[in-house]
């Protein structure tokens, strides 16, 4: 059986590639779009790396809120990431936290080399969907929801880990959970 997962991330690396002019493409550096775009062996087959799962490396170049940033793959394809396990507070709309999360989450990863661990699937916005492991080895999707910026999003995610961070920052009273009643993304949507 043909896993489809890896071709369609290249798809959508290399559709991000073209938006760029033809000037700029004809003047890259790089001629070898599958070594660029599908990576080493050693990004897609790490020893380390769950089943099906594989390992971009790039740099955050922008913080969209507390669960959405864009990575600078290979130094030169934009990829928007929505990490995966996580929903945190709305910027959009000015929910509670919401600005804080998008703080807590810049001072996590922004302008960092990092690694996306993911299995390729996007969201319906296009957003590659993966945890992402800054350059101190850290789980940011993890760290937002044990400092208490970001809910374990349940309804896509069955990871207990995640369930037991939460249930952490929720009696600690950490980041929104200092509030009585923090209203849900999804709810407040």
């Amino acid at each position: 059986m043909i896993n489809l997962k890896p071709l369609l991330l290249s798809l959508l690396i290399i559709l991000s590639a073209c938006k760029r002019t033809v000037s700029e493409r004809n003047t890259s550096p790089h001629s070898n779009v599958e070594e660029n775009i599908i990576g080493s062996e050693a990004e897609k087959d790490d020893e380390n790396l769950p089943s099906g799962k594989i390992a971009l490396k790039g740099k955050i170049m922008c913080i969209v809120d507390g669960d959405k940033a864009e990575l600078l793959y290979k130094g030169e394809f934009p990829l928007m990431i929505r990490f995966e396990h996580i929903d945190a507070p709305e910027k959009r709309g000015s929910q509670a936290y919401g600005n804080k999360a998008k703080r807590i989450l810049s001072d996590l990863c922004f302008g960092q080399e990092v690694t996306l661990i993911t299995d390729g699937e996007f969201d319906m916005g296009g957003r590659i969907i993966g945890e992402l492991i800054n350059e101190e080895g850290v789980n940011v999707n993890k760290e937002m929801v044990r400092l208490g910026y970001a809910w374990h999003y349940k309804k896509y995610s069955d990871d207990i880990s995640y369930d037991k961070l939460e249930k952490e920052a929720r009696n600690n009273k950490r980041g929104l959970w200092q509030e009585p009643n923090p209203i849900a993304p999804w709810d407040f949507r």
